[in-house]
């Protein structure tokens, strides 16, 4: 009789993790092969660690702060446990205004916590030549947004690669898939605190 009571938990250890990593190339693998997608190794580190997580590539390279607000509901499905929000890189490349930036990454994140699904933070820095007082507004949209709605923040996307060469492709803005290694290697603690701040799945 015991057991006749456990299924929903067993049922429900059973199920991996679902996690959307919602971004822009640099997610998305631009000019990679899908196995070298920041998504899918993220995932295999994961699974390494011992667990059961599945990551949706929900990457479109090119893709803006605008962009993404504009495909979010579509591209982050119902029963999603927890969404990585890497946008912004484009807007400043761009030279967006960073009020607007600020704004359509605060939309998407009211929108995701009105559906109960947690956010990680995924910082972005803008290219030093747009001019320091660009520099400070755009730096300071993801601390503050990861402040004001309690999200985990990981505050530079392209932290251990950004102005390497041998890391980023001949653009100078893409990672290679030695610099999604990187990426993976150096985001995976994070990741791994956010999801153990997951709330338990019913």
């Amino acid at each position: 009789m015991a057991g006749a009571q456990t299924p929903p938990s067993n049922a429900s250890a059973a199920r991996s993790l679902k996690l959307v990593a919602f971004g822009d190339s640099l997610s998305a693998g631009y000019n990679l092969p899908g196995s070298a997608a920041f998504p899918t190794v993220l995932e295999q580190a994961l699974r390494q660690k011992g667990l059961a997580v599945e990551i949706v590539n929900a990457g479109v390279s090119g893709d803006t702060t605008q962009g993404g607000l504009e495909r979010l509901d579509w591209s982050v499905p119902d029963g999603t446990d927890g969404v990585i929000l890497e946008l912004g890189a484009n807007d400043a490349l761009r030279g967006v205004d960073p009020a607007l930036t600020r704004k359509n990454l605060e939309a998407m994140i009211v929108r995701l916590t009105e559906r109960k699904i947690p956010v990680l933070l995924a910082g972005m820095y803008a290219p030093r030549n747009l001019g320091e007082d660009y520099a400070k507004r755009f730096d300071a949209i993801y601390p503050e947004l990861a402040k004001t709605h309690g999200l985990v923040l990981y505050p530079f996307f392209l932290e251990g690669i950004a102005g390497d060469r041998a890391l980023n492709q001949a653009d100078g803005l893409h990672p290679t898939a030695e610099g999604v290694a990187v990426i993976v290697r150096t985001i995976l603690p994070t990741v791994e605190r956010f999801i153990a701040s997951l709330p338990p799945r019913s």
